[in-house]
C-alpha cells in the first residue's frame, strides 16, 4: 500500500511538473479582430492575453487559465495540469495518514513490549523487549525518536497539505481559479464602491458542480476545451470577465496617486539604509522591487506603512 501511495503521489508530482500548465501562443490575437478591445495586450509575449489567461513573471509566458505559480513543482498550476496538481494534493495527505497510522501503531506496540507499571512509578525499558520471542527488527531509542519525528512530518504534511486541496476543491467546484476569485471579489468592491447598480456573474460557472468538477477531471486526463474558449453561462458574454478586468484596470489608474522619490533606492528586498522598521517590515511577496532615483514619479494604487504599490512613470514610451 506504502509504495502503491509513493507511486501514485510521484507520477502526479511529476505529471503537474513536467507537463506544464499550458501557454497562450505567442502572437495569439482571437478570431474577430473586434473582439480585441476586450482583451489586454501583453507586451512581454507580443499577443493578447486569452480568456482566463494570466502572465507569470516567473514562468515569462501568458498561462491558460492560471491559477498561481507554485514553488514546490517550480512550475504554474494552470489549464492542462490543474487536475495533476489536485490530484497529489488529495495523495500526499491519504499516504501520509496511512504512514502515521503504522508509526503510531510501530510506537504503541513497542512500548507496550517495554512498559512495566508498578504501584508508584512506570519503568521503561528501552534496551530489549519482555516478551520472546524477540523482535526481528531492533527497536532502540534512536529508533523510537526516529519514528516521533516521522510522525510529526506525516502530520504536518496531512494538515497542510490537506489544507490546500480544501482550497483547490472549493475553486474547481465554482470553475474559478484562485485568481479569478480575487477579481470576482475585486468587482464587488468596484460596484460597491462607485455604486454603478451592475451586477457581476461569474461568467464560467455552470451552475452544477458536477459540470464544473467534470471540466478539470475527466477519464482520459485531458481537461475539457483548448484553454483558450470557454463556455459560459446563460446571460454572460465570452468577455464578460475580460472586461471587468479592464474596468478593474481603468479603476486602478484613477484611483491612483502621484509621488515623487525623494532618496534613492536600490530595489533590494530588505533595505538596510531605510531604518530598521522599513526592514524588518518588508512585503511577503515575489513581486519586483523598483529602484528608483531622487526625482522619479511614481504612479501608487496602493500603500502600507512603509511600502507602496504602483508603477514608475517612465520618461517616454521608449524606455518600456
Amino acid at each position: 500500500m506504502l509504495l502503491n501511495w509513493t507511486v501514485m503521489i510521484l507520477y502526479n508530482y511529476f505529471s503537474a511538473m513536467f507537463v506544464g500548465p499550458g501557454y497562450v501562443p505567442l502572437g495569439w490575437t482571437p478570431e474577430k479582430s473586434q473582439d480585441c478591445i476586450y482583451l489586454q495586450y501583453c507586451k512581454v509575449c507580443q499577443s493578447y492575453k486569452a480568456p482566463r489567461s494570466h502572465h507569470c513573471r516567473k514562468c515569462n509566458r501568458c498561462v491558460m487559465k492560471m491559477d498561481h505559480h507554485c514553488p514546490w513543482i517550480n512550475n504554474c498550476c494552470g489549464y492542462q495540469n490543474h487536475a495533476s496538481f489536485t490530484l497529489f494534493l488529495l495523495l500526499a495527505p491519504l499516504g501520509c495518514i496511512h504512514a502515521s497510522f503504522i508509526f503510531v501503531m510501530t510506537m504503541y506496540t513497542q512500548l507496550y513490549n517495554r512498559i512495566s507499571f508498578g504501584w508508584s512509578s512506570v519503568k521503561i525499558d528501552m534496551s530489549a523487549a519482555k516478551r520472546d520471542p524477540r523482535p526481528i527488527i531492533p527497536f532502540g531509542l534512536s529508533a523510537f525518536a526516529a519514528s516521533l519525528f516521522a510522525l510529526g512530518l506525516a502530520l504536518g504534511t496531512t494538515i497542510a497539505v490537506g489544507m490546500l486541496f480544501i482550497i483547490q476543491m472549493k475553486v474547481i467546484l465554482t470553475n474559478k481559479t484562485s485568481i479569478e476569485s480575487w477579481i470576482e471579489e475585486k468587482a464587488k468592491d468596484r460596484i460597491q464602491y462607485y455604486q454603478t447598480g451592475e451586477t457581476f456573474i461569474f461568467p464560467y460557472d455552470t451552475g452544477s458542480k458536477w459540470k464544473n468538477f467534470k471540466q478539470v477531471f475527466t477519464w482520459s486526463g485531458v481537461p475539457e476545451g483548448d484553454g483558450l474558449d470557454w463556455p459560459v453561462r446563460d446571460g454572460c458574454h465570452q468577455y464578460s470577465l475580460t472586461i471587468e478586468q479592464l474596468k478593474q484596470k481603468a479603476d486602478k489608474r484613477v484611483r491612483s496617486v502621484r509621488y515623487r522619490a525623494i532618496e534613492d533606492y536600490s530595489g533590494v528586498c530588505c533595505p538596510v539604509t531605510k531604518g530598521v522598521k522599513t526592514f524588518f517590515t518588508t512585503p511577503c511577496t515575489e513581486e519586483p522591487r523598483i529602484a528608483l532615483s531622487k526625482g522619479d514619479l511614481i504612479l501608487a494604487t496602493r500603500g502600507l506603512k512603509h511600502w507602496m504599490y504602483g508603477e514608475k512613470i517612465l520618461d517616454s514610451a521608449a524606455d518600456g
